[in-house]
């Protein structure tokens, strides 16, 4: 796993949280909300990729 997917989904973090609060204060629930479903799915393809990934080492490891 390379350092650079932390520092990625932790990026992805701190932008959400900044757009969600200027959303949210300025009476925008709804599209404060699909911010944050968008980063979840941003962020999920990101995990899931690396878990294929291992799925993948693991199956040419044992030759499979």
């Amino acid at each position: 796993m390379d350092i650079s997917l932390i520092f990625k989904i932790a990026a992805v973090g701190i932008i959400v949280a900044v757009l969600n609060i200027l959303l949210t204060r300025s009476g925008r629930d709804d599209q404060a909300l699909m911010v944050t479903l968008a980063a979840l799915v941003v962020v999920l393809t990101l995990v899931v990729q690396q878990i294929s990934d291992l799925f993948d080492l693991i199956r040419n490891l044992f030759g499979l």
